[in-house]
């Protein structure tokens, strides 16, 4: 694995990402956005990951965003979509991609989510949401955020589904990417019942070959760093099976 950290992506923002490349010249790649509320966490964290998905031939790419308190809505979102134009227009460089994959855990998974659904934040840099390989939403809230809420100074236990919600922008028209959506049954309160609205109201508009629903037993994102009984990283392996099928 070659490990390549603090390449900039944009340098109006000053921000980095970290690239994790397998030992192949042709791969998979696997842009993850980590989570933390939008206000804490890092590129790094999610080193059992990257490492499991190197060495079976995935690269990673791992930006980093700007967060709360000094960011505010939709920094992280303009930040994270000009990460996944800059791998588009540079991964080449590195090596010979053959399919372009993103998805995050947690805020990483909002921001995975809005990505995929509101094809405006990809617009800009002439992608389309469809032009991604596929997606994995991993623990994301699929509402308004609860931080955005605490930024307009609302509960943020509220469930508000407006612009900044991946719900509000699911219709019959948006990408048919494959999905992987994981949720554990002990996540965050009301976070699983928020997910299984998300998957229910994908298949109301006819997305449901390309929707695969995973449930986890445990807390909120328990299983991001943890691994198996053969040490293997649990979500690696998620990811890895559904980038195969």
């Amino acid at each position: 694995m070659k490990v390549l950290t603090d390449v900039c992506y944009c340098e109006e923002n000053q921000q980095y990402l970290d690239m994790y490349l397998p030992e192949c010249r042709s791969f998979p790649v696997f842009v993850y956005f980590h989570g933390g509320g939008l206000e804490r966490g890092d590129k790094a964290r999610q080193t059992v990951l990257y490492q499991y998905l190197t060495d079976h031939g995935v690269a990673v790419v791992a930006p980093n965003y700007r967060m709360y308190p000094a960011a505010h809505y939709p920094d992280f979102l303009i930040d994270s979509a000009k990460a996944v134009a800059w791998t588009l227009d540079h991964i080449g460089e590195y090596g010979t991609a053959t399919k372009i994959y993103v998805g995050g855990s947690s805020a990483g998974g909002y921001i995975s989510q809005m990505l995929c659904f509101d094809e405006s934040w990809l617009s800009p840099h002439g992608i389309k949401p469809s032009d991604i390989a596929g997606y994995v939403h991993d623990a994301g809230q699929p509402t308004c955020h609860f931080n955005v809420l605490r930024e307009r100074g609302l509960d943020t236990r509220r469930v508000m589904i407006d612009e900044t919600s991946p719900l509000y922008h699911i219709d019959s028209t948006h990408s048919d990417s494959p999905m992987l959506i994981i949720v554990s049954d002990q996540d965050m309160e009301n976070r699983y019942e928020q997910t299984i609205l998300l998957v229910s109201t994908l298949k109301h508009f006819g997305h449901t070959e390309n929707v695969t629903l995973k449930v986890m037993h445990g807390t909120h994102c328990a299983y991001v760093r943890a691994v198996d009984e053969n040490g293997d990283s649990i979500l690696g392996k998620l990811v890895l099976e559904f980038m195969q099928t």
